[in-house]
């Protein structure tokens, strides 16, 4: 008698309570639509309550998970996922992301009067995929992750389906990630040929540096995750979507799945693929300095702050890459921190465009801030505490993020690439901070009707200001963490396994 297998089901417990949030909000808003006397605004808020509780209770399950400090899978006998503390601290930041552009996009939607649940569906369908992605121990679930992730963020950068940019957008991501994942998924073919097996562990085990096979194999996968996290020369992509796509769905693109795919990267390269051969360094090497350079350079002559954002992005993957060649606990616990700052002051960025939407119309020219200091004074200050963390100035989540990625690649003798970071992290401030001076020094064009920020924007911009600052004045704990206990602390207790065997 075949004996059915003992399955651990409070393991996927955060990938389940975001998939079921999913198939709550679709089946409520049915339910609420045809009761005459709720409007599509309560519809709209009533939905979202539902995706951010279910966010909510994800990330709660995750940091019990990461308290135990327990590895545990699905399937102790076929591991496929498992729960263990970097997958429990990546889901965490996976869901804080997605809570914050669900929490974003009430209003926006509004405007744009396309505020349906299927947009908080799809977003809980693709976080859904991020947290099996980010928890996998074997190539298979990885790719069903990857697929549960980008299908359902294909269809939200094309949402606003009245506008041809926004079709434009969902098109090119759809054509561009397609082929990327068939890249990614030819390489995982050629690793399972090198070493005959999916699972990290036989990966770990059977990957010889000096195979041929298993160096393609290695690349064609790097190729992949490049497309995901917005690298050069797998960059084109990044600025067309970013600026096609609603403003709500770029915010939820640029931390989201960026967490979602470093994360992964770091699991794959930590558990399965350590033995890295120099080649493979090399290739890092390059791709991290090219992020850097192009990303910044770019960034300086755009006039679209959308399209400014997005190469910013290609510049902080770049960055995040740094972290990557440096490699060790020091690397990946570095990259870690920095993904946290990133989602908060980039979140925050996206979340005052937001908020300054009329209409339904993105502001989009980076002119169209001008004197914004005296006509939306809150926002001005918020924009400009976001923009100068970006930056990495002193005071800031930012600032302590880069000098993290920096004081690992200068002690793992990567100095010419933390030069090349820190080079470049001067000239961000020319573009970076073009913008408070616009909005503080230069008086406004016109004047526009006087619009009041919503209490769900004004709570996530509080949130992520709060945090930006708190964790750039406070690195080593403070009011409300234990002095001996910090954010980089958790990191480092996260990548440790992978660092230990």
């Amino acid at each position: 008698m075949i004996q059915p297998p003992e399955l651990d089901l409070s393991v996927i417990g955060p990938v389940a309570s975001v998939g079921i949030g999913a198939m709550l909000v679709l089946l409520l808003e049915v339910l609420l639509s045809r009761m005459k006397s709720v409007g599509d605004h309560r519809i709209g808020v009533y939905v979202c309550s539902v995706s951010v509780f279910a966010l909510f209770v994800a990330a709660c399950m995750a940091a019990v998970a990461f308290a135990g400090g327990e590895a545990r899978a699905f399937d102790p006998a076929h591991p496929l996922y498992q729960l263990d503390r970097f997958s429990s601290l990546v889901s965490v930041l996976i869901c804080v992301g997605a809570m914050l552009s669900c929490a974003l996009a009430v209003t926006y939607l509004d405007a744009l009067r396309i505020n349906h649940g299927e947009f908080y569906a799809l977003v809980l369908l693709a976080t859904s995929g991020m947290l099996f992605m980010v928890g996998a121990v074997d190539m298979i679930a990885v790719f069903v992750g990857l697929e549960t992730m980008s299908i359902p963020v294909y269809v939200l950068a094309g949402f606003d389906r009245r506008k041809l940019r926004s079709n434009e957008a969902a098109l090119k991501y759809f054509l561009i990630g397609s082929f990327a994942t068939a890249v990614m998924l030819y390489g995982m073919a050629l690793l399972y040929g090198a070493t005959g097996a999916t699972s990290f562990e036989g990966l770990r085990a059977g990957f010889d540096p000096q195979s041929p096979l298993a160096l393609v194999g290695l690349g064609l996968l790097l190729v992949g995750f490049a497309f995901k996290i917005s690298s050069v020369p797998f960059h084109q992509w990044t600025p067309d979507v970013y600026e096609g796509a609603p403003s709500v769905v770029t915010a939820f693109m640029s931390v989201a799945v960026k967490t979602a795919a470093v994360g992964t990267l770091l699991r794959v390269l930590g558990l399965a693929l350590a033995p890295m051969s120099e080649t493979v360094q090399g290739l890092l090497w390059a791709l991290a300095a090219a992020s850097v350079i192009v990303g910044n350079l770019m960034a300086v002559v755009q006039d679209n702050v959308k399209r400014l954002l997005a190469y910013s992005s290609i510049a902080h993957a770049g960055y995040i890459l740094i972290g990557l060649v440096a490699g060790g606990s020091e690397g990946f616990s570095a990259i870690l921190f920095y993904l946290v700052a990133y989602t908060l002051m980039n979140l925050g960025a996206f979340g005052v465009i937001v908020a300054l939407a009329q209409q339904g119309q993105d502001c989009e020219r980076i002119e169209s801030l001008a004197g914004l200091a005296e006509s939306r004074p809150t926002l001005a200050a918020l924009l400009t505490l976001f923009m100068v963390s970006l930056a990495g100035i002193p005071g800031t989540a930012g600032f302590i993020g880069k000098f993290q990625i920096f004081m690992a690649a200068a002690s793992a003798g990567q100095i010419p690439l933390a030069i090349i970071g820190v080079l470049m992290s001067v000239v961000s401030v020319y573009y970076y901070l073009r913008i408070p001076v616009l909005m503080y020094m230069r008086e406004p064009a016109e004047q526009g009707p006087r619009l009041v920020t919503s209490v769900s924007e004004m709570a996530v911009l509080g949130f992520c200001a709060f945090f930006v600052l708190y964790l750039g004045i406070f690195p080593n704990g403070g009011f409300l963490l234990p002095w001996d206990v910090t954010v980089l602390d958790w990191a480092r207790a996260s990548v440790n396994p992978f660092f230990s065997s």
